[in-house]
């Protein structure tokens, strides 16, 4: 039976959750099963399942484990915590970023994504993308984004 799960503010509850995201986006990205990720981070799948959820109750140790079986690593300084709110905007418009508009093909111009939504775009459509077309606004809304969901950034 899972441990009782700590008092927690609003905050370290979408951080915890964010991070469990991550960790089920890269492990999907990567075409891995949950048993074989769980096992090369020495947990059960069960374990690995609550990660994914962002429960809090998890040790860190875990949730280390199974960000090193998945090739990630944990950045969090103040400045970023700082920087991320005042930098992203709230709609990210697919128009305003031609390379975003390249890859997302299917959307009509006019639409917004959530930062998480461009991410995710991104992310999957990567090897589509022209590095060298990326123009500074593209660039720095990438580094933003990295920054502000915690994940490694695209090589750009």
């Amino acid at each position: 039976m899972p441990a009782t799960a700590p008092q927690r503010t609003s905050t370290a509850g979408r951080r915890l959750s964010a991070l469990g995201q991550r960790i089920h986006a890269r492990r999907k990205a990567l075409k891995v099963s949950a048993g074989t990720t769980a096992e090369a981070a020495g947990m059960s799948r069960m374990t690995l399942y609550r990660i994914e959820r962002g429960e809090p109750s998890v040790t860190m140790g875990a949730y280390m484990n199974a960000l090193d079986a998945l090739g990630l690593d944990v950045e969090v300084t103040t400045a970023v915590q700082a920087r991320t709110p005042a930098t992203l905007p709230q709609g990210i418009k697919v128009a305003s970023y031609p390379q975003l508009r390249r890859i997302a093909w299917q959307l009509s111009p006019g639409a917004e994504l959530t930062s998480e939504e461009a991410w995710g775009t991104y992310e999957r459509n990567w090897r589509h993308v022209d590095v060298a077309a990326l123009d500074a606004n593209e660039r720095r809304l990438l580094a933003d984004l990295a920054l502000a969901l915690g994940r490694k950034p695209l090589h750009v």
